[in-house]
Formats: structure tokens, sequence, C-alpha cells
């Protein structure tokens, strides 16, 4: 449990971060999921850059339209911001369901996005929100859609020398409603199943538009647009709920591993799907 040698450094701004990646080199923000994986060594940084003290990535801000979240905003930080619990109380109040209370007061946002843990929670909750990760780089600044940012298992959008410095969350409208709900590893609090579920109604009290998002079942959090397509164009019942439900994660390859078989998150994906739809009803 001790891990290799490394150099640290702390980074003076976002620009001299980058200008120290290369090679070997990681990041450290929170340091919940890499100092576990170095005193493992299943991870050997040759350097660590601590950007835990860069205030500008740690700024939760109103945009009028959108909530800006810093990359470096504690999870404790963003469940109890009411910037955000106003803009989307989705976010806020799957924050506060992440970990225990050391690791909200220590993890970052834009740390675990970064790692990409299959059974993280910030995964679905963004994708669901239809957040935007900002990155930056040495060639400038870019956004990519929280959609098509998870792209494998522990993988990401993310390029050589670049870090994640903020997430952008569109607010929520009148007629909308959002909710996270999860079955959670009674140790990590990690997601065995989690499901984040943002509608809108239209006019005639039927759904308009749906996201549906799911975490801990495949390699990588996801839309699941079979449940999706059944719940458009209906008023959310209950046996619209139960057959939209039955569609969870049939076009995935499901995940298996000594908390759970693959068939039983399957069935978990159904029994979550259905608990998320059923609170928005």
């Amino acid at each position: 449990m001790i891990p290799s040698k490394f150099n640290y450094s702390k980074a003076t701004s976002v620009q001299d971060a980058i200008s120290k990646l290369g090679g070997e080199a990681k990041i450290l923000a929170g340091g919940h999921s890499l100092i576990p994986s170095m005193k493992l060594r299943l991870n050997q940084p040759s350097d660590l850059i601590d950007i835990s003290q860069l205030e500008a990535i740690k700024q939760i801000t109103d945009e009028g339209e959108s909530v800006l979240i810093g990359a470096g905003a504690t999870h404790g930080e963003i469940a109890n911001s009411s910037i955000v619990q106003s803009a989307c109380s989705m976010v806020s109040n799957g924050a506060a369901q992440i970990g225990d209370i050391q690791v909200r007061n220590k993890g970052t946002i834009g740390g675990s996005i970064a790692h990409a843990d299959p059974a993280a929670d910030w995964p679905a909750i963004i994708i669901a929100a239809d957040g935007v990760v900002i990155i930056e780089g040495a060639g400038g600044s870019r956004e990519v859609p929280a959609a098509s940012f998870f792209t494998g298992f522990y993988e990401t959008a993310l390029e050589e020398n670049e870090i994640i410095t903020g997430i952008r969350i569109p607010k929520l409208n009148s007629g909308s409603s959002a909710t996270y709900v999860k079955f959670a590893q009674p140790a990590s609090r990690f997601a065995i199943v989690g499901c984040a579920v943002v509608k809108n109604l239209d006019s005639e009290g039927e759904i308009g538009n749906i996201k549906v998002s799911i975490t801990g079942v495949s390699e990588f959090a996801y839309r699941d647009h079979g449940v999706e397509d059944e719940l458009m164009g209906k008023p959310l019942t209950a046996d619209v709920i139960e057959s939209a439900a039955a569609k969870a994660a049939e076009s995935v390859d499901v995940m298996s591993d000594h908390y759970a078989s693959e068939t039983y998150r399957k069935h978990l994906a159904k029994v979550y799907v259905k608990k998320a739809l059923s609170e928005l009803m």
C-alpha cells in the first residue's frame, strides 16, 4: 500500500498545470480516485501536479440560462450551493449522495468525471442534465457534450495534456423535473446501478422531451434511448412507466462482478428506471 516514487509540484494556474503535463504526469485534485490506485500501484505517475488550490476552477457561477461549476468544486460545495439547488436540484441532490462526508469534502467533480469510473454518480447526472464539459489544453479550450465525453471503461474524450476546467449545466425550466436515484454499494457508496432522469411535458401533459441516463450497468454511463423512445409522446402513468422500465439496459453489454451479476444488474436497471420515473409522476 505504498506508492512508487514520484515528483510533486503545485500548479500556480491552469496554464501552469497544462505546461507541466506530459509523459506519465498526472493531475491531483481531490485525490480520492488517484491516491488509492497509486497505493495499489495500479497507477504509477512520474509527477503529481496539484491543482487543488486553483481558485479559478473552484467557483460556482450563475450564467443566466446555465450554471458553470468549476472542475475544482467539491461534491460537498455543489450539494450545498444555493445556485445549483435553484438551477437543477437533481445535481445538488446527486452530489449529496456521493461517498461519505469526508469524500464529499475533498473529492471534486472534475476529478470524478476525468477518472470516469463506470460506477460513479456524476456521469449519469451530467448526461441527463445535458451538461457540457469544458476542457483546456495547450491549444486552447473546447467544450464536449457530457453524452459524448465518456467513451469507454475509464476512458473519456480528454486528450493528452488537457484538463477539465468546468462543467456547464443548463437550468431547468418551469415545466421540467428531474431526479437521480441509485442502488449503492454500502461501503463505497458507488452506484451498483444509478439512474438520472430529466423530463419536460408538452402543453397536452405528455412527455415532449426526456433524458434517461444510467451508470453502473455498462462500461461507462450512457443515455438509454430504448427507455426514452418508449416514453416519448405519452402521459407519465404507471402503465407507461412499467413498459418503459422493461426496456432498460437492452442496448448495452451489462457488466458482471463480485458486487452484482449481469442478470442482477439488468434487473436493478429496470427497477431503478421505474423508481426514478415514478418519482417524477
